[in-house]
Parts: C-alpha cells; structure tokens; sequence
C-alpha cells in the first residue's frame, strides 16, 4: 500500500511544475475562503475589470488606441452604474413595498381559490389537504416577510458600507485597467520563475471563462427585459421583481428555471386563480424558458467548453454552497478551470512519461 503510494507521488506530484500549479490553485482558494469578506470590493473591482477589458480589447483591435479606449469603457460602466442607482433601485423598491403591501391581499385572495378546488375536484382533494396547505404557506409566507425586514434592518445599518464599496469598485476598477501591465509585473514578482504548466492552464481555461462570463451577463440582461415585457403585457402583478427573479435564475442551469416556475405560478394563481389568464402566464413562462434552454444560451455560450449536465449541476451546489450567489455566477467557469487543470495535468505527465525518440541503430553492412 505505501509503495502504491509511493509509485503514484512519484509520477503525479514529483513534478516541479505540478507542484507550482498546486500551489498556485491551494493559496488562491484559501485566499478567497477566509479572507473573501475582507476582500470582496478587491474581488468584485478585479472581476468586472477583467469583464471590462475585453470589451477595451476589442475598441484596439479595430485601431483605437488604449488610451482612447479605456476611458470609453470605463466612462460607460459608470453611466451604467449610476442609471442602476438612481432609475432603477428606487423603481425596484417601490415594487417591493407594493408587494407587500398587497400581499394580504393576494393570499386570501388564493386561500378563496384553494378552498373551492375540493368542490370542483373532489376526487382528487380533499378539504383537509388544502387546509394543511394553506396553514404551510401562511407559515412560509410569513418567514419570508420576516427574512426580508431582516434584510431592509441588515441594509440599513450597512448603509455606510454600501456606499464605501460604491466608492472604492469603480476606483479599483479604473486603476486595474489603466495600471494593467504593471500590476500584473509585480504579480509576477511573487512566482516562481518557471510557471509554464500554470500558463498552460491559464490559457486553457481564460477564453472559456471570459466568454462565459460575458455570454452570461447578455443571457441574464434578455432574459430579464423579456420577461418583463411578457408579464406586463399579460398584467402579472410584481413583474420587474418577478422578471428580475427570472433573469438571475438563468445563473443556476436546469435548476433555476424550475425553481422559478413556483413563485411565477403561485402569483398568477393568487391573482387571477385557475383562469385563462393563469394558464397563459404559464404557457408563457415555458416558452420564454424553452427558448432561452434551446435558442438563447447555447448561441451566446456556444464556445464554452461543453460540460456534461451533472459536472454543471455538481458545481452549481458545490461552489454555491460555499460563495453563495458569486458561487453560483462562477460554477461553470470554476468547473471549467478544473478541467482545464485536469485535462493540462494528465496531459503533462504523458507527455512526461513519453519514451524519448532515439534514431534507430544502424545496421552493420
């Protein structure tokens, strides 16, 4: 057993390179475990830098210059960001204090819907299965008013922090544009100077990554502004908060949407009930889905690397699990940088393990 042990450090990890590479994947995922709260401006200003300069990257390949182009950018994504904050924050919290405000409303509004189904369906429920239903959600309903004013008390006393990181982001972000080049050298400073499997992987998984990452934040964008525009023309209550909800479900593959189907389900019907206009919510919300599943994402991700739908699902709770929502937006390009790392490290020590060609003997005349 300790041979067998022996054998397989010798041939997977006595490399230096596999070693560097490990280190390297080791110290950045403790550095983000127990340092990621100090340091999520860092991460946030690093992450949508990285975002921001493909799109530099591409202004300089039609010949603008950096210095051009980067101010363009970056002037951009501060318009952007301050249209977030003074249009639509305040339209979406006014959404939410509607929400429950009407809420009261809208759940008895659906208990008086539940309570005629056993009278329309007898043989398939019964009055005490709708009873023990509408005692559940009243109950989770109630937990969920009680999580969200705990949200708005958290938010108020962070007040001061959201405002500091609304600072410091897009500073960090300019400086990490502008100063590229030259914090990248003194990144360089602290590795080793041979780093060439660690390049390999870094080239492997970067366009995969990138384009992920940008094909998601469009995916997210459309599928959010469709939505909305479909449940308001169909008059669902709530629609930016819904359509919101809707849009960020694309971030969670196969499991998103099915989430969703509840909450979009469970408005429609405290609204309308079993109606027309129910059903039409519905059949909506499944085309909607079925579009983005079939037509929408596999066009904007079509050169991500094709992960096998359980290697997705393991990742989504994976990483979600331990980063939560950044987990979840980075389960695929986290999931394909194992592979990269997978794919490049066997690669390595079979190339590795390769007899060397020798010329062949020549034979005595």
């Amino acid at each position: 057993m300790i041979q067998q042990f022996k054998d397989w450090y010798k041939q997977h990890l006595s490399d230096p390179q596999i070693v560097i590479l490990l280190m390297l994947l080791i110290c950045g995922f403790l550095l983000i475990i127990f340092f990621g709260d100090v340091l999520a401006p860092v991460f946030a200003a690093v992450v949508i830098a990285y975002l921001l300069e493909g799109l530099v990257g591409l202004l300089v390949k039609i010949r603008i210059p950096r210095k051009i182009a980067m101010p363009v950018i970056f002037s951009l994504f501060v318009l952007g960001l301050l249209s977030v904050i003074i249009v639509f924050l305040p339209l979406l919290s006014k959404q939410v204090a509607q929400m429950i405000q009407e809420l009261p409303a809208l759940v008895a509004n659906g208990q008086k819907e539940l309570m005629q189904m056993p009278e329309r369906y007898p043989e398939l429920i019964s009055e005490s299965q709708i009873t023990d239903f509408i005692i559940f959600l009243k109950s989770e309903i109630t937990r969920l008013g009680q999580h969200i004013l705990s949200i708005s008390i958290a938010s108020v006393r962070s007040i001061m922090t959201i405002v500091i990181y609304l600072i410091l982001v897009p500073l960090m972000v300019f400086f990490f544009l502008k100063d590229k080049i030259k914090i990248l050298s003194w990144l360089k400073a602290f590795l080793p100077d041979n780093t060439r499997l660690a390049a390999e992987v870094w080239q492997e998984a970067n366009v995969q990554v990138a384009n992920y990452v940008r094909g998601k934040i469009w995916e997210i964008a459309i599928v959010w502004v469709a939505s909305y525009i479909l449940f308001s023309i169909l008059g669902l209550k709530f629609a930016l908060l819904v359509s919101m909800a809707v849009g960020l479900s694309v971030l969670a593959p196969y499991i998103g949407a099915t989430l969703m189907f509840f909450p979009v389900a469970l408005i429609g019907f405290f609204q309308w009930g079993v109606t027309s206009d129910f059903i039409w919510i519905m059949i909506a919300y499944g085309i909607l889905q079925a579009l983005d599943g079939n037509l929408l994402a596999p066009l904007l991700l079509s050169e991500v690397v094709d992960l096998h739908p359980v290697a997705i699902i393991v990742a989504i709770l994976v990483f979600g699990g331990f980063w939560g929502m950044w987990g979840l937006f980075f389960a695929i390009p986290l999931a394909t940088l194992v592979h990269a790392v997978l794919k490049t490290w066997f690669k390595h020590i079979k190339e590795k393990n390769q007899p060397d060609p020798s010329p062949a003997p020549e034979t005595a005349s």
